[in-house]
């Protein structure tokens, strides 16, 4: 970074010097008198330089930045000042690169000497607008390509803070979520030990397969739909497992593209909501329908459960809603990326998912 502003002085010297002497060699037939020219150049090379470094070692990052504009501008005028009185008195005599006498030509007349058209010096006021105009030049270019370089490195800045924010509030959503999952895949384990069942082993492997796509794919940014599946189907499993009687659930996953990504973790909470929710225990009433499809680049998502007649509570531990799934999606698939439909009626609750992906 130091490297990198030393780099920048250095060339906006360069810049606003060499411009302006290259217009002024051009302008003022600098080739009449090289030796000259390059005197006067290699002395206001002096004059640049203070500008440039003072402006944006001191000026720039003391005062403007720090919205004392008064402060900056009074200083800037001054530097420019000094630097014009310092070069113009000390080093250089008056500004001459333009010949201000201009000789009368054609032969002499007769008479009286006559007028001649020669001027004398400008006044200081017009000389002192000559003389400051480089110095004036380098100090605005330097100020508006100084400031051009913080907006865009403010603007970085943002853009990366919000970054880390999303990242940050995307780590928080999946620490709520992952615990919630491994609650119930745990308790459903302990039931099945506690009763012996032979589905045990496979169940275990059940697991393994939910912890190893939490700890590991869960990093990712996205994940093939085809290990989202598995996963939604293992759980499935292990909620199944825990009644031999057997459950009103129906899964149709078979008409999804295995080959589209989708970011890990993020059609579970629907799952797990249904099963929360719809009391799937009674044999009677409660049912599930879960349904997954995709065409071209969408994926759609339905869920269906049913809702008990009589209010219950149910894994309030660890629990964490629908709202934190809403904001995933809104920080994961913004700006007409998702579109998620949730109604609701006495008996039926109803969610329609449909997300892009590449």
């Amino acid at each position: 970074m130091a490297n990198f502003e030393k780099h920048n002085i250095l060339w906006q010297v360069l810049l606003w010097w060499g411009g302006w002497h290259l217009v002024s060699f051009l302008l003022a037939n600098g080739y009449e008198y090289p030796n000259d020219f390059m005197a006067r150049a290699m002395a206001s090379l002096v004059a640049f330089s203070a500008v440039v470094y003072i402006n944006l070692k001191a000026l720039l990052p003391k005062l403007f930045f720090q919205k004392k504009f008064f402060l900056f501008f009074g200083a800037g005028i001054s530097l420019l000042l000094l630097v014009t009185v310092f070069l113009y008195e000390a080093i250089l005599p008056l500004l001459d690169w333009f010949d201000l006498v201009a000789p009368r030509e054609g032969p002499p007349l007769e008479g009286p000497p006559p007028e001649t058209n020669r001027r004398g010096p400008p006044p200081l006021g017009i000389r002192l607008v000559i003389q400051v105009a480089p110095y004036l030049i380098a100090f605005l270019g330097s100020t508006i390509i100084e400031v051009f370089r913080f907006a865009n490195r403010k603007e970085r800045e943002v853009i990366q803070a919000e970054k880390e924010k999303i990242d940050s509030e995307l780590k928080f959503l999946k620490s709520q979520v992952n615990p919630h999952f491994l609650f119930n895949a745990l308790n459903n384990i302990y039931s099945l030990a506690v009763i012996q069942a032979p589905q045990t082993p496979e169940s275990v492997m059940q697991l393994s397969e939910i912890l190893r796509y939490m700890v590991y794919d869960s990093n990712e940014e996205s994940v093939p739909l085809k290990s989202e599946i598995n996963y939604i189907q293992n759980f499935v499993d292990l909620h199944l497992l825990k009644d031999s009687r057997g459950m009103d659930v129906q899964l149709d996953l078979a008409g999804a593209s295995e080959d589209l990504r989708i970011a890990p973790l993020l059609l579970i909470p629907f799952v797990e909501n249904a099963f929360k929710h719809s009391k799937i225990e009674n044999l009677k009433r409660g049912y599930i329908r879960i349904h997954l499809s995709t065409e071209s680049e969408w994926i759609t998502f339905k869920i269906i459960n049913s809702i008990p007649k009589n209010k219950f509570t149910k894994d309030e531990v660890g629990g964490v809603g629908l709202e934190n799934t809403k904001k995933r999606l809104e920080l994961l698939y913004p700006d007409g990326q998702h579109q998620l439909e949730i109604n609701q009626t006495d008996d039926e609750f109803d969610v329609v998912l449909k997300i892009a992906v590449g």
